[in-house]
């Protein structure tokens, strides 16, 4: 009888372990700060600036979530096309516990502005076209979804 018993169980268990969540329920978006990062001097000696987010993702659901990932995708406003991306592993295997937070997420774009001005008067520049980010998560095998979208504040950040 028992062994009868222990067969459903551990499948039901088990099943409830691979269940796919809904990303843009059990978590939200906290902590929120953009920019432009200071990604150095190039090769040709001009500065480039990446549009920047860092960002906390809290679980507000009443159980432990694991394996997010979550991508940004970079855009300049007014245009369609993708200006970069940055795709990380946001959660682990190891879990987010119900009512945590992560550590900052930090998601920048291998593209930007370069220039031979100073950083801040990059920022100025009547030819500077502004940006923002749409921020994309899913969990396991789950489609992707829209969980937000940021306008990239004109600052510079060094970190």
């Amino acid at each position: 009888m028992a062994r009868r018993l222990a067969l459903p169980l551990f499948a039901a268990l088990l099943l409830a372990a691979c269940t796919s969540r809904e990303v843009e329920k059990d978590l939200m978006i906290v902590d929120v700060h953009t920019g432009w990062y200071d990604a150095g001097v190039q090769d040709n000696g001009s500065n480039k600036l990446v549009p920047s987010i860092s960002l906390g993702l809290r679980n507000v659901s009443d159980r432990d979530i694991a394996s997010v990932q979550v991508n940004a995708v970079f855009r300049r406003v007014g245009e369609q096309e993708a200006w970069g991306e940055h795709f990380i592993n946001a959660i682990n295997s190891g879990g987010l516990p119900a009512g945590a937070t992560t550590p900052p997420i930090v998601l920048r774009s291998m593209l930007g502005y370069t220039g031979t001005d100073p950083r801040l008067q990059m920022l100025q520049n009547k030819e500077f076209v502004d940006a923002k980010v749409e921020v994309y998560g899913k969990h396991r095998s789950r489609m992707w979804v829209k969980m937000g979208e940021f306008q990239i504040d004109r600052q510079l950040l060094t970190e």
